[in-house]
């Protein structure tokens, strides 16, 4: 049996070949692997925060309403994914196109080059919200009588520029860290879908989520747009939720511009510009 073991032998060493060659691509590509996984928890803390929610209303549920909410807050998160994509990736997609030192070496502001992008990323955006939600609105036959739509996409306007700023925030993650900063845009956005309320009442968090909630532009977006939608709410009834958004856009454009500027500074002085890993 000498023959058997040996061949035995061999399969067990290629067996434990393969297993080890897959550790090492984890080892690799370990932060995408926690980014995942990160996205994995979000999204896992966001089913069992609906249930906290039905259950903070009492358990009295109007199907419609509640359809209508979750539905706001699915196109609401939509939009802003759309929003997180394209400006954190304004360097990615450089990089795969073999465009980053012609766009970075162009006669153009770094300001006009990102308010550029964050633009398309807004045009592109809303169709792509206003399509979303018609086509899914007709599946469920809603009722939205009272709907106001206008103030809905003047709400949606307005957190759009808080939403650019913080998108010019996390779009220099890839510029200093080819590495690793495309994974880290997305635990910023993951971060953003638990806290923000997008498919529950941010009263059923805990504490220290209700705080981070208070600075994210997408809890006063998605308050603002529902109330609309729902209770047919003016500009002037959904001012609590629009000043916020306006003090937000205000101190995070500048702020984006400006950590952007120093990313730029950092990735050019280190050589980071050309690389993709």
């Amino acid at each position: 049996m000498p023959g058997a073991a040996a061949t035995l032998r061999h399969e067990l060493i290629g067996l434990a070949g393969v297993f080890e060659r897959n550790v090492y691509l984890v080892k690799r590509y370990i932060w995408w692997d926690v980014a995942f996984f990160l996205w994995t928890v979000a999204n896992t803390l966001t089913i069992v925060f609906i249930a906290k929610g039905i259950e903070a209303g009492g358990g009295q549920i109007d199907v419609n309403e509640v359809t209508t909410i979750l539905l706001v807050g699915a196109v609401v998160w939509a939009y802003l994914g759309i929003i997180f994509e394209i400006l954190t990736e304004t360097v990615a997609w450089e990089r795969w196109e073999g465009t980053i030192e012609y766009t970075f070496m162009a006669p153009l502001s770094r300001p006009i080059h990102l308010f550029g992008m964050g633009l398309f990323a807004i045009v592109y955006g809303v169709i792509r919200a206003i399509l979303l939600f018609a086509v899914v609105a007709l599946f469920f036959h809603l009722e939205l009588a009272n709907a106001n739509f206008a103030a809905a996409l003047l709400v949606l306007v307005v957190a759009s520029i808080s939403f650019i700023g913080i998108g010019m925030m996390t779009a220099v993650l890839p510029l200093i860290s080819p590495e690793k900063g495309t994974q880290l845009g997305f635990v910023a956005q993951g971060l953003l879908l638990v806290v923000s309320g997008v498919y529950y009442p941010v009263s059923v968090l805990p504490g220290w989520m209700q705080a981070l909630a208070k600075i994210s532009p997408a809890t006063y977006a998605l308050d603002g747009i529902r109330d609309a939608i729902i209770n047919g709410a003016g500009v002037s009834a959904m001012w609590a939720n629009i000043w916020p958004l306006i003090i937000i856009g205000l101190v995070s454009v500048p702020l984006g511009l400006e950590v952007f500027r120093r990313g730029e500074r950092y990735a050019k002085r280190h050589g980071k510009l050309k690389r993709s890993g």
